[in-house]
């Protein structure tokens, strides 16, 4: 002790007792805590880290039973979960589902990350089984008897492939051609998948051509994701006659509680301009013309891509990338008839008579 360091100071005039400046360093350099709240405690150790449970909404937050605390400290060494109020081991065993390797920079944590192949319903397996495969090319170095033996595998592999597996296996190949002929996107082919397996599991397609459910299915799904496809070309498509396509949609729709609201016109104008290769100025003139259409109650009654043609023929004409109503008809797959009656009734509902003549001559 210094001098200046008092010695002997009465309890009860410790209250009053200033404090040395040499001391009220030592004060200022500590944090203030706001009245009403307890200091927080720096928690360290070797192999764990502190837990603070943060609630969301409609989440169940972890609490202790012992003294109702919500941090945790985790020991990864021995799997458990601590409360560090009172101690109380929460969760015991628990499984490290940290990776087993270190990285120690960006680079040699994106060589050593790894997962395994994703599920997905376009496969029958899901993804995950194993086949034994075909062909003899693999195995030139085995010995005969293994030889016949590997065949012979095979042979009972296919035999105890259940009937539904083999039922998905030929229907999911078919789907495959056709949701690339139709250019149809990966979450259309997911869920077209996914409701022909629901539909096979409901045995709706017994008795019933698998390429027609599966036709049905993709009109469903493509008009319920915003990218349509006509009848007329699913039926291109699978080889299935229209009429057919019809009947199993009303019944799969039934059956499986689907409900599907009329397709838009405006869904249909980038798939039609693309192939007539008009401009994205085209496009949104179109998208306008129905929009005003559909406020004016024009679109009522009327099929949605005969709409979509007499649109993009009337902005095409008003941008200056005019197409003959013959080449649009062929690329939609409607009449000339159709544009021309669409053309006639939108010029006039929407007043563009006279913009359409001057852009003509």
């Amino acid at each position: 002790m210094t001098e200046d360091t008092p010695q002997n100071i009465p309890r009860r005039q410790i209250d009053d007792y200033d404090v040395p400046d040499e001391w009220k360093d030592d004060e200022e350099d500590k944090e203030e805590v706001p009245e009403g709240e307890e200091p927080e405690e720096d928690v360290e150790g070797e192999g764990y880290e502190v837990v603070q449970e943060e609630a969301e909404e409609g989440d169940t937050v972890l609490t202790c039973p012992e003294c109702g605390s919500q941090r945790f400290e985790e020991d990864s060494a021995k799997g458990e979960l601590v409360c560090i109020e009172c101690g109380m081991v929460i969760d015991e065993d628990r499984i490290d589902e940290s990776a087993e390797w270190r990285a120690f920079n960006a680079e040699e944590k994106e060589k050593k990350a790894r997962a395994g192949q994703p599920l997905t319903y376009t496969k029958h397996d899901m993804g995950v089984s194993t086949e034994i495969g075909k062909g003899s090319g693999e195995l030139y170095k085995v010995s005969g008897n293994k030889r016949a033996q590997y065949y012979r595998l095979r042979k009972w592999h296919k035999r105890l492939t259940k009937s539904k597996d083999r039922n998905l296996g030929f229907a999911l190949s078919e789907l495959n051609s056709m949701i690339s002929n139709l250019n149809l996107p990966e979450s259309v082919h997911e869920e077209v998948a996914r409701l022909y397996e629901k539909a096979v599991d409901q045995g709706l397609v017994r008795g019933r051509s698998m390429e027609s459910i599966i036709s049905a299915i993709i009109y469903i799904v493509a008009r319920k994701q915003g990218t349509p496809r006509t009848l007329d070309e699913i039926s291109e498509a699978s080889g299935i006659e229209k009429r057919e396509i019809g009947r199993a949609y009303r019944y799969v729709a039934r059956e499986l509680g689907l409900r599907i609201l009329p397709a838009k016109p405006q869904d249909y104008v980038p798939r039609f301009a693309g192939k007539l290769q008009l401009s994205g100025t085209v496009q949104a003139r179109a998208r306008n013309i129905l929009k005003e259409a559909r406020e004016r109650d024009l679109l009522s009654g009327k099929g949605p891509t005969g709409l979509a043609a007499a649109a993009l023929y009337i902005a095409a004409v008003l941008e200056g990338e005019k197409r003959t109503q013959r080449e649009v008809a062929d690329v939609v797959g409607v009449t000339e008839v159709t544009i021309r009656n669409r053309y006639k009734e939108l010029a006039e509902k929407l007043g563009l008579e006279e913009e359409l003549e001057e852009k003509s001559s």
